[in-house]
């Protein structure tokens, strides 16, 4: 309420209590009609106090016609107030709705925003993986199309096939003439007593070719599968069991094996000798032996091998552990011996029926042990950081029939007499050990040391000679190899072998019962009961067909064969898809020397000797 409405409350106040006095006073209605009248007549005149009255009421009238107007006013604002509050409050619902609105658009906004950069995302994901899907479509043509054209392996139900083996095109040269192919008979390199140590030859060969097939089968407790490998280094007829049991067409390895997942491995057939060193293990598996890099199919002097039957379980054990026990195929091989006695035997030429070479050519007796037992070789090998490691031993059994009622001879005795069976136990151990010296180079030391083992060299120099009673004896021997395998380059590989072997002298002393007082030497080189007088002597030939150099009388009982080699091999081409194909060549020098013997006159030494300088070159594909 204004001060201008209150100011004039109060008047009126102010006169309605003067008012209330004034009429308490006033007379009779008729007296008041009286005066009336008479002021129709004539207005009286006013007094002072009427006037302010009529005044007061006059500015109440006029202060109520403002303060209804004031109301009317204030009304009028009230409803406009209102009308604007509501109009107000209508904003802010529109507000409110607009900004929901617009907070509802602002979400769609960021909504397809989102989906835009998702979708976005989406269609870059989608470009990389068609990109990528492109790419692996392309890669899986690629490797389909080199599978169907170029495959590492043939499919057949459940079988990996896998074939393998090279071409060779090889020659060899040697200063001394042996008429052998690029395999070597180290042993037989002829002393000057022969013609032939006055003649080179120049071989040319492609019979070292190999074919090879492996056949693998995954199981649930492992793999199964087996080997098979041959090249045509066979000599027909003169095939025999004593090294390579090689029969034409050659059958080099045919073995079945057996791998359980718990580590154990089963082998069997025609493999490597477990006393062969591997590169790496000790299971055979194609390519597992470590050889020599040499191109003489007979590998080196002072190398360990045999490839002959077979059964061997092995087992590995805390990864780099191995473990293993064979029985291998056995043949006794006399060595060269003075003055045999005739009252014994330990074989027999092969019988045809039985599929062994009874002959050779018609002429020397392949000749086949009777053998008592198997050989049992066990072997330990470790792959460490350090290199390849392998230690193992061979147990050797040997029997003859040997007629003691006989006494000792060196004449066939046809007297009725019964034999006796005799059984005498051989045997040594081997070692070899493989350093990797950083990624350039191979240090390889290689021993063979025992009684009865020649065997296993590959010299092949003798397991045993006979005693005058007719018994056998094994002879003791060693063999040794060094090897130094460098790669230079990539393509190249330069190598170095140097070993030898060695057979000991054995000899006893008999008497015959026509010179019971006159003894004779019988053994393995005795020097008194040998006339090497004439090996340094050549006689001419002995037919005139042109095939028969002449050779004088030389025992020349072998004491040690060495061989030193140097080469290299240059793979030109290599691909894991279409194979290899390298050039190699060495050059060898041989010695073979005898033990000391006499003279004709058997009154002064000699010392028979023999050398031989080969050189070998090869060229090869392999079959991927």
């Amino acid at each position: 309420m204004t001060k201008q409405l209150q100011v004039t409350l109060a008047a009126l106040m102010v006169l309605s209590a003067i008012r209330v006095p004034a009429q308490t006073t006033t007379p009779a209605h008729t007296t008041t009609t009286a005066k009336k009248k008479k002021a129709v007549a004539k207005a009286p005149k006013e007094t002072a106090t009427e006037r302010q009255i009529r005044e007061l009421r006059e500015q109440m009238q006029n202060q109520q016609a403002e303060i209804d107007n004031l109301k009317a006013q204030t009304a009028a604002k009230d409803a406009e107030l209102a009308a604007a509050q509501q109009a107000a409050t209508a904003a802010q619902a529109t507000a409110a709705a607009a900004t929901t609105q617009a907070q509802s658009v602002g979400a769609s906004v960021q909504a397809n925003a989102d989906a835009v950069a998702s979708l976005q995302g989406t269609v870059t994901d989608l470009k990389n993986s068609n990109t990528g899907l492109a790419l692996t479509i392309s890669d899986t043509k690629k490797d389909l199309t080199e599978k169907i054209e170029s495959p590492t392996a043939l499919h057949y139900k459940g079988i990996l096939i896998q074939p393998g083996g090279f071409i060779a095109a090889e020659t060899v040269y040697r200063s001394r003439s042996l008429n052998s192919d690029v395999n070597t008979p180290f042993n037989s390199t002829p002393y000057m007593n022969t013609a032939q140590a006055f003649t080179s030859e120049f071989n040319a060969s492609g019979r070292q070719s190999r074919l090879a097939v492996l056949l693998t089968a995954p199981t649930p407790w492992g793999k199964m599968g087996g080997y098979y490998e041959m090249d045509f280094l066979g000599a027909g007829t003169t095939s025999n069991d004593n090294q390579t049991n090689s029969y034409v067409v050659r059958q080099r390895e045919a073995w079945v094996q057996a791998a359980v997942n718990n580590g154990f491995t089963f082998t069997g057939g025609q493999m490597w000798s477990l006393a062969t060193e591997v590169k790496k293990g000790i299971n055979e598996a194609p390519g597992a032996e470590n050889l020599p890099q040499t191109i003489d199919a007979q590998y080196h002097v002072g190398f360990t091998f045999e490839r002959q039957y077979g059964a061997r379980f092995a087992y590995n054990f805390a990864k780099i552990h191995n473990i293993a026990i064979a029985i291998e195929e056995s043949q006794t091989v006399l060595a060269g011996t003075t003055n045999a006695p005739t009252n014994f035997f330990f074989g027999s030429a092969g019988n045809t029926g039985g599929l062994y070479n009874s002959t050779g050519n018609g002429s020397t007796a392949q000749n086949y042990s009777n053998n008592v037992a198997p050989d049992i070789i066990v072997k330990y090998s470790a792959d460490t950081k350090f290199g390849h490691y392998e230690v193992g031993g061979i147990a050797r059994f040997f029997r003859d029939r040997y007629y003691p009622s006989l006494g000792y001879t060196t004449t066939v005795v046809t007297t009725a007499t019964k034999g006796t069976n005799y059984t005498v136990t051989g045997g040594g151990f081997f070692a070899n050990a493989r350093v990797p010296v950083k990624k350039y180079a191979e240090i390889g030391v290689h021993v063979l040391q025992g009684d009865g083992t020649g065997r296993y060299g590959t010299s092949n120099l003798g397991d045993v000679t006979v005693k005058p009673n007719g018994t056998l004896e094994p002879l003791r021997n060693s063999a040794g190899l060094v090897s130094v395998e460098t790669h230079p380059a990539k393509k190249l590989d330069i190598f170095g072998y140097a070993g030898g072997e060695y057979l000991q002298r054995t000899v006893y002393t008999a008497f015959t019962a026509a010179a019971p007082t006159t003894p004779v030497y019988v053994g393995y080189a005795p020097i008194q009961g040998e006339k090497d007088g004439a090996c340094n002597t050549e006689i001419p030939p002995t037919a005139a067909s042109g095939y028969a150099p002449g050779a004088s009388s030389c025992s020349g009982h072998t004491r040690a064969v060495l061989e030193g080699t140097a080469g290299f091999t240059y793979r030109l081409y290599s691909s894991p898809t279409k194979g290899r194909i390298q050039y190699s060549m060495t050059y060898s020098y041989l010695t073979r020397e005898a033990w000391t013997g006499l003279n004709t006159a058997g009154t002064a030494a000699v010392n028979p000797k023999a050398t031989n300088n080969m050189v070998f070159s090869s060229f090869r594909y392999y079959i991927p």
